[in-house]
């Protein structure tokens, strides 16, 4: 064979040699990236040891890296025949990724050689790890620099919000990319500063499709969505992230008639635009759109759940984000953190305990109830199913407690008229040098007012501003006000109002219309409805009251005159419904005869048992609380046909025998029905928790834990 013919061979043989060792190295990163780490093991192992090169050896240690095994990859990287400096790069942004930057760094700080890849790596771990301090002090002790270095530490100072810094760096650039000029604008942007981003958009000479979204997505978050649109229409090309950045700052500014068009002009629909579209028509009201976004999804996410049920949690509904969290249980859905939440919140609103409690396993479960904020919102949760045993568990787990856990255990003791334990919580509060907020004074001053506990209540309000420097809102005048209305001082009450250093509100009113209606005060009581009247014109509860009040003193020339007043302002009376839970099931009922539901005529016959057990205990029916309401149909209702008497009806019937009946109810709970179920908690031996629109009852024995002082 000639010497050429021969060489040829060599060259040959050398050059397929390569390719298999390129083909093997990249085989084991393809199998790496798509998770199948024993198929990549498998390459490299039935790979002869002298076929092995350094950049099998390096695609291996890094697929141990992406399979979240870094103990086996430095075990492999310490058995490498040979290594360079690609070898212990990889190991630097190996450990970066798995969040081990100490290690990062002694690797680093060990490595023989370093190059501009393995500053910039250890750079990018500092920054990720939001060490910018380090990441900054090592970039500036860097030998040489390449762009991608500059613009790594750019992005730091731009994720600290430290723009100014930022500006200075990019000026010191000795080149500028596509990336970092777009970086820059995402900082103005991100800063509000929007003439200064556009002013580098409009100098840059190429721009690709991530600038352009930067800048129309600059000015949609920041309110200017005109401007943002205009851009938009001239965008050269556009991608997903383009389409949704728009489609946000309408959803955002509740521009849902835009966004709409926008949602439907979409070439493509991600899981991220149907999100914010459901978001959005919640923002905004429509429910049903979001459900019908919602239901067209072929793809969802745990944002699509989370986003509907947070749209029925916010707008009442429910009934149906209960529904919907079943839904996601049979479906195997995984539960996260804000669907969580919401369910927890809607649980609260409807004081459904066993749902709550189904809730707080899947918390517990997820490891989630270690969080201050979710342990919070449980007792919040258990307090308003009157469940205070369970609240204070859940409180007395933790040992430090931020100020919002110390109020939601204050405010629970406070809604069920346990003036003393709330008063023992509030000054352990400040035996843990926890200071006080304005939430809980509303707390500890409302727990003074349904406990009648005047003279603790005037201290507590006095020592706000001077003791604990919170400045009395006008909440808290509200609270004050109700606590000398209750107590019967109606006139001090008065005085207070005229003294406040604000403008009352429709709270403050309703205070003192409450305290006037138990009192029998016509005079303010007349006061405090044209006060109301002005302040919440559609508001027909104040001049229901009233009537009321006139009707019991049979002056029915004035309630004729209130009645012609109300159709003539076509005020709106919120309709009274009550609601139990039983068997994981809400059931409502509302006044009358509640001909909704399925099993209503076994309920009135244990209403009409009731009633005789009633009378026979020497039960009377209130006449005054007949006239609750001045339509005529709903006049025709008896007394015993009140929403919250249907549902404790439906709760003997239904709530096993030693289980407390626990019942809500959306407005207050009238005079008559008070008297009537601390009679049937005596007659049935059973425990009754009720919670109104103010506070908890418990009934037992027949008596009300209020002390018939609410």
């Amino acid at each position: 064979m000639s010497r050429n013919a021969n060489s040829a061979w060599v060259r040959i043989h050398m050059l397929v040699q390569v390719r298999l060792h390129c083909t093997t190295a990249n085989a084991i990163a393809r199998y790496a990236r798509s998770g199948k780490l024993d198929h990549a093991r498998k390459v490299f192992d039935e790979t002869p040891l002298p076929l092995r090169t350094i950049s099998s050896w390096n695609a291996m240690v890094a697929a141990y890296f992406e399979a979240r095994q870094p103990s086996e990859a430095l075990f492999l990287f310490e058995r490498m025949p040979h290594r360079n400096t690609v070898s212990w790069n990889g190991l630097i942004s190996g450990h970066i990724k798995n969040g081990m930057l100490f290690e990062a760094r002694r690797v680093f700080d060990a490595m023989p050689d370093r190059n501009v890849v393995s500053w910039t790596s250890m750079v990018r771990g500092y920054v990720r790890n939001d060490d910018v301090v380090e990441a900054e002090r090592l970039f500036w002790q860097m030998p040489h620099k390449n762009v991608v270095s500059w613009t790594v530490m750019l992005g730091g100072l731009l994720q600290e919000a430290r723009i100014e810094d930022a500006r200075k760096l990019f000026d010191m650039m000795p080149e500028k990319d596509v990336v970092a000029i777009t970086n820059m604008i995402g900082g103005y942007c991100e800063e509000g500063r929007l003439e200064e981003a556009r002013a580098l958009f409009d100098q840059m000479p190429k721009r690709n499709v991530v600038t352009w979204t930067a800048m129309v997505s600059g000015y949609a978050r920041n309110g200017r969505v005109d401007v943002a649109r205009k851009l938009f229409e001239v965008m050269p090309e556009r991608n997903e992230v383009s389409w949704t950045a728009m489609l946000m700052g309408y959803t955002h500014s509740g521009r849902m008639r835009e966004a709409s068009a926008i949602f439907d002009m979409m070439p493509v629909k991600p899981v991220i635009a149907c999100n914010e579209m459901i978001m959005g028509f919640g923002l905004v009201g429509e429910v049903d759109k979001a459900r019908r976004v919602f239901e067209e999804m072929k793809d969802r996410d745990d944002g699509t759940w989370s986003a509907l049920i947070k749209v029925y949690e916010r707008k009442g509904y429910e009934l149906e984000a209960l529904g919907l969290f079943r839904r996601m249980q049979r479906e195997g859905v995984a539960l996260n953190y804000p669907s969580l939440i919401s369910v927890i919140s809607v649980c609260a609103s409807l004081a459904s305990l066993e749902h709550g409690r189904q809730v707080h396993a899947q918390l517990v479960r997820s490891k989630f109830d270690q969080d201050l904020y979710v342990a919070s919102v449980l007792v919040t949760m258990y307090v308003k199913c009157g469940d205070l045993v369970r609240a204070k568990r859940v409180f007395d787990r933790f040992p430090l407690k931020d100020v919002v856990m110390w109020n939601s255990m204050i405010t629970g003791y406070s809604q069920h008229g346990l003036g003393e334990e709330a008063l023992n919580v509030f000054h352990d509060m400040g035996s843990a040098g926890v200071s006080p907020d304005d939430v809980t004074f509303i707390g500890v001053l409302s727990a003074c007012s349904y406990s009648g506990m005047v003279k603790e209540g005037l201290e507590l309000f006095e020592s706000m501003k001077c003791k604990y420097q919170v400045e009395p809102g006008i909440e808290h005048y509200a609270c004050l006000i109700d606590l000398l209305g209750r107590a019967g001082q109606v006139n001090d009450a008065m005085k207070l109002i005229e003294k406040m250093p604000m403008e009352p509100d429709a709270i403050v009113w309703g205070a003192l219309l409450g305290a006037c209606r138990t009192h029998m005060n016509l005079d303010l009581a007349q006061v405090a409805v044209d006060k109301l009247a002005q302040l919440e014109p559609k508001n027909a509860g104040p001049h229901v009251l009233l009537s009321n009040m006139y009707a019991s003193r049979g002056r029915w020339e004035d309630v004729e005159v209130l009645r012609k007043k109300i159709k003539s302002r076509s005020v709106i009376k919120l309709p009274g419904c009550s609601w139990i839970e039983v068997e994981k099931k809400v059931h409502m009922f509302t006044g009358g005869d509640s001909k909704g539901h399925p099993e209503l005529p076994i309920i009135v016959k244990m209403l009409e048992k009731l009633g005789g057990l009633l009378r026979e205990a020497g039960y009377s029916p209130d006449g005054s609380f007949v006239l609750h309401d001045v339509d005529e149909e709903e006049k025709t209702h008896s007394l015993g046909y009140h929403s919250e008497k249907l549902a404790v009806a439906y709760g003997l019937l239904k709530v096993p025998k030693g289980m407390p009946i626990r019942v809500m109810k959306n407005l207050r709970v009238c005079g008559d029905c008070h008297s009537a179920i601390k009679l049937i908690a005596k007659v049935t031996g059973r425990e009754i928790i009720l919670r109104d629109a103010n506070r908890f009852h418990h009934f037992k024995d027949g008596y009300c834990s209020c002390k018939d002082y609410w």
